[in-house]
């Protein structure tokens, strides 16, 4: 990757009318700033559908788009929906943050009123869509009209003919619920046709979209439903043992994430063919592509399912480069980058070398006394992404003010500031450093402190809400530019 930097902002987080951003005007006018400060990627968090929790990372399946981001102005110009249904919805009653309770309960009878519309005057592009998509679209549709059926419940608690995908269940489902099946594949056929040509816009601008890929997929999706023997799970699809990190200085349970966990033998056996069609799709969406927890293709931590903490688990050997190379040499239009932060053993550290994968560098862990590796800016190679921190940390201007003193202090005297200069000084540090990449969150330009944060990990109901309210100033992407042409990160 050439010398340059980038963004990082969610889509959820974008303005918008509609109680949270969506693929409308307020993306393309974002990428309109991105242009004009200079900017090279516009980083985002997952763009599934998300499920319990309101995680990205916990998506519905690793292939859809998210509903909610399917902009209800552009269905009004195509006379999909009517201004007066979309003004009649209240979305929540604070704009800064995401209410996912009234968007659940109201977005989905507003798209319904476009799919009714529009399912039979766009038949042949949908049909032609459903094609181009036929690996995942099909189970992924009736996936959801499934759970509406069964009241949102998880697919794990389905009665046992379509729970276990029985002979002739799918078949019936599909007749019986034909409507809702329909339903789902239509929104899909929306979100890409948004997705597409706002993709399009952004790449017009000179900019690339960094994406990130969950290493796991959540046990309630239509991938693990659809394909379980890819899944550690026993003959009723229970999971054997599910997902996490062990205790750290963050934490002193781990985290239980609860995914299930990869069958790999049989993955390996079939040449990683479940991969290759995951980061195909992952393809249609993102020019880089951020492979979430890297570190757990070397080895990964396995919980005993049933566990209410993560301490109890082992680490069990992972593929390694096994699939690592045949990532790359399937792909070799993509740009891969490698989340790997924590503790890296000997064999993690010569598994991204010989990937040739850049790492990533954050900035608030250089002074964190907490944190065990070295992230000092002194230390980076070339070949690594920078960010000042990302979607899991409090924002910089946040850090300074709930970190130790202690911590304050010595950033302040490695960067030569004092502390109410300290966010400016982290960002500097950022794009002065030697890493070829340096992605800064935009909560971080603005200065903003920890209201915007986006999520802290290990806890639930407050996460993935934070939005911007207000039109980004002029002034700002000129001082972005004014930067990134002084530290020779300009495109």
């Amino acid at each position: 990757m050439k010398r340059s930097s980038g963004i990082l902002m969610a889509v959820s987080s974008l303005p918008s009318p509609y109680g949270i951003g969506t693929l409308g005007q307020a993306a393309y006018d974002f990428a309109d700033f991105l242009h004009a400060a200079g900017q090279r990627y516009w980083q985002m968090l997952p763009l599934g559908p998300t499920s319990y929790g309101d995680s990205p990372y916990q998506s519905f399946s690793a292939y859809a788009g998210n509903p909610y981001y399917i902009d209800p102005e552009l269905l009004i110009a195509d006379g999909l929906l009517t201004r007066s249904e979309c003004s009649r919805c209240k979305w929540g009653g604070d704009p800064r943050y995401v209410d996912y309770g009234r968007i659940y309960e109201k977005r989905f009878d507003l798209l319904h009123k476009a799919f009714k519309r529009g399912w039979q005057r766009s038949s042949e592009a949908v049909a032609a869509f459903e094609e181009a998509n036929s690996r995942w679209l099909p189970d992924y549709a009736l996936f959801m009209a499934c759970k509406r059926h069964f009241g949102m419940k998880a697919w794990t608690e389905w009665p046992d003919d379509i729970r276990l995908r029985q002979e002739g269940a799918v078949e019936k489902y599909r007749a019986l619920l034909r409507e809702d099946v329909e339903f789902f594949t239509y929104l899909q056929y929306l979100f890409f046709q948004q997705w597409n040509r706002l993709r399009d816009y952004v790449h017009a601008q000179g900019i690339r979209i960094i994406g990130d890929l969950p290493i796991y997929v959540a046990m309630d999706s239509a991938d693990v439903w659809a394909e379980p023997e890819c899944f550690q799970l026993d003959d009723q699809c229970v999971p054997t043992e599910v997902s996490g990190v062990p205790p750290d200085y963050f934490s002193a349970d781990g985290q239980l994430w609860g995914n299930p966990l990869y069958a790999w033998d049989r993955m390996q056996a079939d040449g990683f063919g479940w991969w290759i069609r995951r980061v195909d799709g992952a393809s249609k969406l993102y020019d880089v592509i951020r492979i979430d927890h890297f570190r757990g293709f070397d080895a990964y931590w396995a919980v005993p399912y049933g566990e209410t903490t993560a301490k109890n688990g082992h680490w069990v050997k992972g593929p390694g480069m096994s699939l690592v190379g045949v990532l790359t040499s399937w792909f070799p239009q993509l740009r891969f980058i490698a989340e790997d932060l924590g503790y890296l053993t000997p064999e993690v550290k010569a598994m991204l070398a010989e990937s040739g994968y850049p790492g990533m560098k954050i900035m608030q862990f250089a002074f964190d006394s907490r944190e065990s590796g070295n992230y000092l800016p002194h230390t980076y190679p070339r070949n690594s992404v920078v960010y000042t921190g990302t979607h899991d940390n409090v924002t910089t201007e946040g850090w300074r003010t709930n970190a130790s003193a202690e911590d304050v202090a010595y950033a302040c005297r490695y960067l030569r500031c004092q502390p109410e200069e300290l966010t400016e000084a982290m960002i500097c540090a950022c794009l002065a450093s030697v890493s070829d990449t340096a992605v800064i969150p935009l909560a971080d330009w603005l200065h903003l402190g920890s209201e915007a944060r986006i999520n802290t990990p290990s806890t639930q109901g407050s996460n993935w809400q934070w939005r911007l309210t207000c039109p980004l100033p002029e002034a700002l992407a000129g001082h972005i530019a004014q930067l990134t042409v002084l530290y020779e990160r300009a495109q």
